[in-house]
């Protein structure tokens, strides 16, 4: 039995259940990320609501006992309270790492590794260098020892945001939760409970199969059943990825993005500085800084945003696909839940969700959108484009500038266009925006000409 380098991705370690996450792979892992972590350190691991996870858990945990860690198991748990526990005494402990057994938002066969060392993400050339040493130094006699004392994180996490929160007590908007039968009401539905709030859930119980759609809300056909029982019942709709560290937001009107979210979370800010991923509308950036905000775009990717985060100081971090960050009051990881309740609080002070949204200057931008490549091509292909821009073809409108902090984000005189490497998939991604519906459709059909062109260049 082989390990597969693929696995090791940019911001986490993920595959296919026995196809390549299996025991001598997955004890592994935990056998040499232990070792990075240090004899007689405090691991916490939890887990999502796939089939396999408790299975996966008991490898990992051998690999780490094997390596002399010590191992705590919360169960099943949400990966924002994955994270929370690396910010609490737990029985007298502190956690130096934690490690969260998830696929997230993928199909039910994959699973895989969020990993934090030191309250720091664990990603990039860290994991690439685990996977090179593995591969190099593979053991196959680590024995199985799924030994392991169990905690409870859940409710320290349920309790923290009940008593952070408690000023939204008895409110009295009704709203629509989907929790897609991921892990969001393993502490979701307790805390509204205790907050005496008014909802109607859909899909609450975790299932690993996902019986009902796929747990992933930045797809718009994962919100129809949602988007129904918002005919009838309720003011607001929340929808959640399977581990619960993603949100969508909806009202009656609208599908508040990520980068719309970080707007309205930033009002109620002092002087705010604000993160946004490359792929954000420029109308994010443009208005945090009209309203006395700054505002910084950088790389896509949950474990660069929390890295520049606390580079900068930042308060606030977003991507367009509803991972959300908070410093300001929080601990600055992306927790969708907490993310929730900020909303609720906005609502709470009288904020008009879709008064604001309307308010903001009108863009036609594009979905997300992806060009199969292969692993090996996508990087090159990006360069080839750099190249390209250099000296640009005829038919591509007037460059103003180039950002290539992730990828080529290229501004146009009303408009940009993006394209850059998936560090997870083998494609490139594409995005347009443009304050005229003409001009963003020619900006579209300007840069695929000019990926294409690319691509045969290789």
């Amino acid at each position: 039995m082989t390990i597969k380098q693929s696995i090791f991705r940019e911001y986490d370690i993920r595959g296919i259940f026995q196809e390549e996450l299996h025991a001598l792979s997955v004890k592994n892992i935990g056998y040499y990320l232990g070792l990075e972590i240090g004899k007689g350190k405090v691991v916490t691991i939890g887990y999502d609501a796939r089939s396999h996870s408790p299975l996966l858990c008991d490898y990992l945990t051998s690999g780490l006992n094997e390596a002399g860690c010590s191992v705590l198991d919360m169960g099943m748990v949400a990966t924002p309270v994955n994270y929370f526990s690396n910010y609490i005494e737990i029985e007298g402990m502190r956690s130096d790492a934690s490690i969260m057994i998830t696929g997230s938002h993928n199909p039910s066969e994959y699973n895989g590794f969020k990993i934090t060392l030191d309250k720091k993400p664990f990603f990039g050339e860290d994991i690439y260098a685990l996977g090179r040493r593995i591969a190099s130094q593979l053991r196959e006699d680590i024995p199985d020892n799924p030994t392991r004392q169990t905690i409870n994180v859940k409710q320290p996490y349920i309790d923290f945001m009940v008593e952070h929160f408690s000023h939204l007590k008895g409110l009295k908007t009704a709203m629509v939760i989907d929790a897609g039968n991921g892990v969001a009401n393993t502490v979701l539905g307790d805390i509204f409970d205790a907050l005496e709030l008014h909802y109607e859930g859909l899909y609450m119980e975790p299932d690993g199969s996902f019986p009902n759609h796929h747990p992933d809300p930045s797809v718009e056909e994962n919100l129809i059943d949602l988007k129904e029982r918002l005919k009838s019942y309720g003011e607001i709709g929340f929808a959640y990825d399977g581990d619960a560290d993603r949100i969508a937001v909806l009202t009656h009107k609208h599908n508040i993005k990520g980068d719309q979210m970080a707007l309205l979370y930033a009002m109620k800010m002092q002087n705010p500085t604000v993160i946004g991923e490359v792929k954000c509308s420029q109308v994010m950036y443009d208005e945090l800084i009209r309203r006395g905000a700054k505002a910084i775009m950088y790389k896509t990717g949950h474990s660069n945003l929390k890295v520049k985060m606390a580079q900068t100081g930042a308060d606030l971090a977003c991507e367009v696909s509803g991972h959300i960050f908070f410093k300001h009051r929080y601990f600055g990881y992306d927790d969708a839940i907490y993310a929730t309740l900020r909303m609720l609080e906005l609502i709470a002070d009288g904020v008009d969700l879709d008064k604001e949204i309307e308010a903001l200057p009108q863009v036609f931008s594009t979905e997300e959108m992806k060009v199969k490549t292969s692993e090996e091509e996508k990087f090159l292909i990006i360069d080839a484009i750099k190249e390209r821009l250099k000296n640009p073809p005829s038919y591509f409108p007037k460059i103003i500038d180039i950002i290539d902090v992730d990828g080529v984000r290229i501004n146009f005189e009303k408009g940009w266009g993006l394209v850059r490497a998936s560090n997870t998939t083998p494609v490139l991604v594409t995005r347009f925006e443009s304050t005229d519906a003409t001009l963003a459709k020619v900006y579209e059909e300007a840069v695929n000409q000019l990926i294409q062109e690319a691509k045969e260049s290789l």
